[in-house]
């Protein structure tokens, strides 16, 4: 498993997204992940399967410093008290010490973004978080919020072939920003894109496992949702081929731009 550096350890490029993922399910889909070799677990307070991630966790008896868990807080809870208290909660239902990622999980408007920032900080002082990061931040968002922050390690946004962001890619680039993609595979709504198709065939390999590749080469992190042992394997098995500079270009130029998650409260461009 290819790793990226953040400022404390290293996150595995691969990782289980776990949105929809709840009951007895997602605790498959976790213990199986595990065995499978899946280290980095991604989760949110609002997905409420927390608790069922923690059991399963425990139930693994792998090592916590194995593990590289990120979690985030809500929308509504980002002023200073509801920050700490969120992520107390979170930290019980995991049933660990400390998260190595913390994200606010959407930028708020209504709520002052220093008092977001100065509970971060105080989780990051105290080890209850080892990173702390934002998630569906646009380049406006991270402007404003690294005046208030220099910690911020992660933007995890929605990002694939049908939504190829590649001037917010080039501002975390330029500002030692790690990008993680959610819904690296477009909801599956990407998978028949005869770009995409005839490039499989040429390695062999699935649609989702070329959409993988695509995210992978560009040092972008990728944590796709997959319940069955099929779809979970078939995700580990994007580390053994590589794309050529040309076929990277020709799913570049795809050009269509199709946001999948876009919530009412959202605060797009």
């Amino acid at each position: 498993m290819q790793t990226i550096k953040l400022p404390q350890g290293k996150i595995p490029q691969l990782g289980l997204g776990t949105w929809q993922l709840t009951g007895r399910k997602c605790r498959e889909a976790m213990l199986k992940a595990l065995e499978l070799g899946y280290r980095h677990i991604d989760t949110a307070w609002i997905y409420d399967n927390q608790e069922v991630i923690g059991k399963a966790l425990k139930e693994s008896k792998i090592a916590r410093d194995s593990l590289f868990i990120t979690s985030k807080v809500w929308y509504d809870n980002l002023s200073y008290h509801d920050v700490l208290n969120q992520c107390s909660e979170t930290l019980k239902q995991l049933q660990t010490d400390y998260l190595d990622l913390y994200l606010i999980h959407w930028p708020n408007n209504k709520i002052d973004m220093k008092e977001t920032f100065k509970a971060m900080h105080e989780l990051l002082q105290k080890g209850k978080v080892r990173n702390i990061g934002v998630s569906n931040f646009t380049v406006e968002h991270l402007e404003q919020a690294r005046k208030l922050s220099k910690k911020i390690s992660i933007n995890q946004v929605e990002f694939h072939p049908y939504l190829y962001q590649k001037a917010l890619l080039n501002y975390c680039n330029e500002n030692k920003v790690t990008l993680t993609a959610y819904s690296p595979l477009g909801r599956g709504q990407i998978l028949n894109d005869k770009t995409i198709t005839e490039i499989a065939k040429k390695h062999n390999k699935s649609p989702a496992q070329i959409c993988l590749r695509w995210l992978i080469q560009k040092d972008i992190i990728v944590i796709p949702k997959a319940s069955s042992e099929h779809h979970l394997k078939n995700n580990l098995e994007v580390f053994d081929f590589s794309l050529k500079e040309k076929e990277m270009k020709l799913i570049d130029s795809i050009g269509i731009k199709k946001r999948m998650v876009n919530p009412g409260f959202a605060e797009f461009d």
